[in-house]
């Protein structure tokens, strides 16, 4: 997936300067040699300054992680941590920001191996409140070496989701059809996202396409497409059409992405799509999700950022179904009461059809058709 970001997260330890810088250090130091065993040293930093007790010790270890190239952060709170500065660095990084606390090791090292991250987390989640700083804490945010460890690789796929937005455009051609306002996408949202999003007429795509006519690379994609479609290459007579239009809209993304390093796309594809075009452009459409460029059709640009929010999190292909209609009452007492799908089971009540035209990527319905039984 070229078109989601990479996480490079920095592991800051934290303390407070009347409790032992040892207790931070040491326990920092646990929390890594573990992450390492369970997951591997790619995409891991640890910050080397000692400890975190001041301001100057912020600014100090926000510099190292930004030279270090990391995207991500982790506050750690090794014993119970300085409110002020430890907020100060979510508050300055401005990426995605995660918190989480040492638990105590053993009742055999209450006095001086204690060191009260457990009432220093309640009062860091407070400091960020007042200072209204956005960042993430895990639903039980204090563990030993191993759960934090945990906590920290599950916050991969988030930071990964607002990396993303924070680099992304969406591009769109034409308005939503006529009486579809289910699309309807007031852009002020994406701002308050920090989505950039750039609108066009469905004129500009034509336009475009027009000029990728008799573009040299197009026997090239119209080869790979009939190697996917293999024999369900029905017509193959459409698959010029369609590779032009391919790389017109993959040399658009080049060509418009501007200073952001991800892309989305809601495009126009009916009514007039077929007649003014010659073709659809769900194939199409599907070939560049499976790439990691959600192509929403129908000018759905919430449902682009959706795609594009999942393409993230899971670092896989991802696809959007309208729920469409009801599942009839004897298919249900025939294929589906009683049976047990994805570990539970449904009553009629639960369950829906979902339908889109063919936006899907071709590898979804493999990896669905390939998921173990419970």
């Amino acid at each position: 997936m070229n078109n989601v970001p990479k996480i490079k997260i920095g592991i800051v330890a934290v303390s407070r300067d009347c409790f032992p810088e040892s207790l931070a250090v040491n326990r920092r130091k646990a929390v890594i040699a573990e992450y390492e065993k369970k997951f591997g040293k790619d995409g891991i930093y640890e910050c080397p300054i000692c400890i975190v007790e001041s301001e100057i010790h912020a600014q100090q270890a926000l510099a190292d992680v930004q030279k270090a190239g990391c995207n991500a952060l982790c506050v750690y709170l090794g014993n119970f941590g300085p409110e002020i500065s430890e907020t100060m660095i979510a508050d300055w990084f401005q990426g995605p920001t995660m918190f989480c606390a040492a638990a105590e090791e053993t009742q055999n090292d209450l006095i001086d191996g204690r060191g009260d991250a457990y009432c220093g987390m309640l009062n860091a989640s407070q400091a960020l409140s007042l200072r209204k700083t956005r960042a993430y804490i895990p639903e039980e945010p204090v563990g030993d070496a191993g759960q934090c460890a945990e906590m920290i690789h599950e916050f991969l796929p988030i930071a990964r989701a607002i990396v993303g937005l924070q680099n992304l455009k969406i591009i769109s051609f034409g308005p939503r059809p006529n009486n579809f306002l289910a699309c309807n996408a007031p852009i002020r949202a994406l701002y308050d996202l920090d989505v950039e999003i750039e609108e066009n007429s469905e004129l500009d795509l034509l336009e475009a396409f027009q000029k990728h006519q008799g573009d040299p690379r197009i026997d090239e994609v119209v080869a790979d497409m009939a190697k996917e479609l293999g024999h369900g290459n029905k017509i193959p007579q459409v698959l010029p059409k369609l590779a032009q239009y391919e790389l017109t809209l993959l040399d658009w993304i080049e060509g418009h992405k501007g200073s952001r390093q991800f892309v989305a796309m809601a495009n126009k594809c009916w009514p007039a799509f077929q007649t003014m075009f010659g073709f659809v452009p769900c194939y199409v459409n599907s070939r560049l999700t499976s790439r990691g460029i959600p192509v929403a059709c129908e000018v759905d640009i919430y449902g682009a950022l959706s795609e594009y929010i999942g393409t993230c999190i899971s670092e896989d292909a991802v696809t959007l179904l309208d729920i469409n209609n009801t599942v009839p009452r004897d298919m249900y007492e025939e294929s589906i009461k009683g049976k047990k799908f994805a570990c539970d089971t449904y009553t009629d009540k639960e369950i829906f059809m979902g339908f889109h035209c063919g936006n899907t990527a071709s590898v979804l319905p493999a990896h669905y058709g390939s998921r173990p039984a419970c």
